[in-house]
């Protein structure tokens, strides 16, 4: 049977049994439509991912820092559709300042973070760290909730929680030295000298930890960030040990290099939301992985028996994203990736649950579908569960009134005091966000608009004085304000954010007739930062520069549009191509002599032009226009690649959707990749581990469309 009546085959078998191979989507989801998945689940921040599976329901928690409402749990049937359904708390229930964002007190990068949730007793369990008040336990019988809070105490934090089989509850915690402490059972605190180190100092382990018992054994994985990030994994036949240690993953970074992080300058005191700060943006080393590569995050069985990590990865000013990777057990550790390729994982792959992108129950696949709804038109009686308050909101003054968001002006003199300020992650690749703001309600001295919470931040907004309005955009990286005069007969304005987070880059516009909109300020560097411990936010606000309650704002039709939601084009079907090697800026050449090289920029001769034969489900072979198919002869090293006439025996690759017409190409028989060293002066070779950093070590593609 030749590869395209089976790719016919296939594809109608798929149709038949409800999974569509393509799928057209406005916000991002990993689910590809046709069995497999693309990294990162979500394309927003999701940071310390932990996850848990009771029955054949997936939980993940994740760190809310100083946003509230807090401790946010998702859902999911098969780990890569996930639905947001609830969280912990409403508002922080301590009374100090800080947590309201009152009197210059404040919590950025504080607050809830590194949460552990666990299934024991017929409840929910789920653990943080409250800084300055030690471990928190949210408990609930319905994962919905209500939960009800326990204040532990206790200097436990960065922890991992162990139900074990004799009753004990254990927790792990602290970096490099790794202690355990036995908990009470009623949640009322830790057990007073119970405490042991279990891992001592000098062993390489770090932090985040995670802690497992299978088939008797006992499992932790951590993460280290010295001198580079790395995910471990200790086991011991006993709790508290020895422990033996080995890395699981490193250097996976899927093509995306450490971010600028944002500096101030050494000696220069510096308080959150204060302006006139000199800020910098560190230096960029595109080569360098860092601490961005996939670390610190938990590891599940799934109902089919496969084993997954879902962990962190940071995605630059977008901040920590999360990515689903498999796992495969090797001399009883579970390693990361797959064999022939330990350590790193396929940014694209099959879905859990099936066979090579067929569900091996026989079941349909989930629909795929985003975690959020993201735009909001405010007519619900209620907010939508992607908003987060900036701190604990005065309740007293906001409403969703008349089908719109309605903020009251508070006293502060800048966006990052100015409380009842509203906020939901920005969303990548590339997206753009839209709302309309009424300004009817302003008063002398109030300030309202669009931002972004970050530091440092900035904003487009209205801004009155008197009776005169001027439009304002303000940008704290570099001190600078933009104003200019404006008239609103209708008291309407359209405010715009337009975001490349993937580059790190974003600009504001506004528009007088919710039609035509003309950009302010300049294209704006971001940066991920290590002061606030967030990536970039969306914020609504209001404010009274003038220190006393003003008017109010209305806002209404927030829209997010993602441009690169929709990747059901991402695969070059039907056309034909040439194929460009990122490093090199050089086409792929079907050698005369029987090799995968490369040749000049210039060179369009049919031998430069490819196209796809559809395997399925995301599985492709590559063909070259003179009727040679690419054919893997031999481990795969230089001079390996190369040709033949007979189309069975092309080799079958999993296409790697890296995005922008980006790609890698997976064998799927030995899990390595195919490239071209831009040193050497080697042939293709299907011997790379992955991408680095930078995406110029050879194995990154780019197909650009050509005409026959």
């Amino acid at each position: 049977m030749s590869p395209s009546i089976r790719a016919t085959l296939f594809t109608l078998l798929l149709n038949i049994i409800g999974i569509s191979t393509s799928i057209a989507q406005v916000s991002w989801t990993a689910d590809n439509g046709n069995g497999t998945f693309t990294n990162p689940l979500f394309y927003d921040e999701f940071s310390d991912p932990d996850i848990l599976r009771v029955s054949d329901d997936y939980y993940l928690a994740g760190t809310t820092m100083h946003s509230v409402p807090g401790l946010v749990i998702l859902h999911s049937k098969d780990l890569v559709n996930w639905e947001n359904i609830s969280y912990c708390f409403d508002r922080f229930d301590f009374t100090e300042d800080r947590f309201s964002l009152k009197n210059h007190e404040e919590i950025y990068g504080q607050g809830v973070w590194a949460p552990c949730i666990r299934y024991a007793n017929g409840q929910f369990y789920v653990y943080t760290n409250v800084n300055g008040k030690g471990l928190q336990c949210y408990t609930s019988k319905d994962i919905r909730g209500p939960w009800e809070h326990h204040n532990m105490k206790g200097n436990i934090y960065d922890l991992s929680v162990l139900f074990d089989d004799d009753g004990k509850i254990y927790a792990i915690h602290g970096y490099g030295e790794v202690k355990c402490t036995e908990l009470e059972p009623n949640m009322s605190g830790p057990k007073d000298g119970t405490t042991r180190t279990i891992i001592p100092e000098g062993n390489g382990v770090g932090e985040g930890h995670h802690m497992y018992k299978i088939n008797g054994m006992y499992y932790l994985i951590s993460t280290d960030y010295r001198p580079n990030g790395r995910t471990l994994c200790s086991r011991s036949k006993s709790i508290w040990g020895p422990y033996e240690t080995r890395v699981i993953t490193a250097d996976e970074t899927y093509g995306y290099h450490a971010a600028s992080l944002t500096q101030v300058p050494r000696g220069e005191k510096y308080r959150i939301g204060q302006d006139g700060t000199k800020f910098g943006l560190g230096p960029l080393d595109k080569d360098a992985t860092a601490c961005s590569n996939a670390h610190q995050g938990g590891i599940v069985q799934a109902t089919d028996g496969t084993w997954w990590a879902l962990l962190m990865q940071d995605f630059h000013s977008i901040g920590r994203t999360v990515c689903l990777m498999p796992i495969t057990w090797e001399d009883g550790w579970p390693m990361v990736g797959l064999k022939g390729n330990f350590g790193r994982a396929p940014r694209t792959w099959f879905n859990p649950g099936t066979q090579m992108g067929r569900p091996s129950t026989g079941q349909s696949l989930e629909k795929p579908h985003a975690p959020y709804m993201r735009s909001d038109n405010f007519d619900s009686k209620t907010l939508g569960r992607v908003w987060q308050w900036n701190h604990n909101p005065d309740d007293r003054m906001w409403s969703l009134k008349g089908g719109r968001l309605r903020l009251n002006a508070l006293p502060a003199e800048q966006l990052m005091w100015a409380r009842n300020t509203l906020t939901q992650r920005v969303i990548g690749p590339k997206s753009t966000t839209t709302v309309e703001l009424s300004v009817k309600g302003l008063k002398d001295g109030d300030v309202a608009g669009l931002g972004n919470i970050n530091v440092p931040c900035s904003w487009i907004g209205v801004v009155k004085s008197g009776k005169a309005l001027t439009l304002r955009c303000f940008e704290q990286l570099t001190n600078d304000t933009t104003d200019t005069e404006i008239s609103l007969p209708k008291g309407k304005i359209w405010l715009r954010c337009i975001g490349d987070y993937d580059n790190d880059q974003a600009q504001y516009a506004y528009s007088t007739d919710g039609i035509t909109f003309q950009t302010m300020g300049r294209m704006m560097p971001l940066s991920y930062q290590l002061i606030s411990f967030q990536g970039s936010r969306h914020a609504l606000f209001a404010f009274n520069i003038k220190g006393k309650n003003g008017g109010y704002a209305d806002f209404d039709n927030f829209t997010v549009e993602e441009p690169l939601a929709n990747r059901s084009c991402n695969i070059p079907f039907g056309k034909t191509f040439r194929i460009i090697n990122l490093a090199t800026g050089r086409p792929a050449v079907c050698d005369p002599h029987g090799l995968l090289y490369d040749t000049r920029a210039e060179d369009r001769s049919p031998r430069t032009q490819f196209q796809l034969i559809d395997r399925g489900a995301g599985m492709v072979s590559l063909k070259c226009v003179d009727g040679r198919y690419v054919k893997v002869y031999g481990e795969g090293l230089p001079g390996d690649v190369r040709f033949t006439t007979n189309p069975d025996e092309a080799e079958v690759f999993l296409w790697q959707d890296y995005l922008n017409q980006e790609f890698m190409l997976l064998s799927l028989r030995n899990h390595l990749y195919v490239g071209k060293s831009p040193t050497t002066g080697s042939p293709y070779s299907m011997d790379f581990k992955g991408s680095d950093p930078a995406r110029r070590n050879g194995s990154v593609l780019k197909w650009e469309e050509t005409e026959q």
